[in-house]
């Protein structure tokens, strides 16, 4: 572990259901840090996701039609346009909205219980 950087322990940890992110938000299992500065300062932090690829058993290959948005596939794929995260978690893009960007393009969606470490279908 980095000099200065120390686990965070939350006291919501004891808490059944309580996170400082909603159970459908992509940081919801992600581990919260704190970087303790020179003057003692603690600053909290949500450390960085890292996902492990999807393999073709893991997600449907899903064809992008014209004037698609992430939010709407979403919304039509899983119910919820606030889950575009995780079509934009199971394919190579930096931007989400290059995911639809190009119809015709071919994008990887997520099945249930796609992501086995760390993320999760809703």
């Amino acid at each position: 572990m980095a000099e200065g950087v120390q686990p965070y322990g939350s006291a919501l940890d004891s808490i059944p259901g309580a996170h400082p992110y909603p159970r459908d938000s992509r940081y919801h299992d992600a581990e919260i840090g704190v970087h303790v500065a020179a003057d003692g300062t603690e600053v909290r932090y949500t450390k960085r996701r890292l996902l492990p690829p999807l393999d073709a058993q893991e997600t449907d290959a899903y064809v992008v039609g014209g004037g698609e948005r992430p939010d709407l596939l979403a919304q039509r794929l899983f119910g919820d346009p606030g889950q575009w995260w995780q079509i934009a978690d199971a394919n190579p893009v930096l931007d989400p909205e290059e995911l639809t960007a190009e119809p015709g393009r071919v994008i990887d969606v997520p099945l249930p219980g796609g992501f086995p470490q760390g993320g999760r279908r809703a």
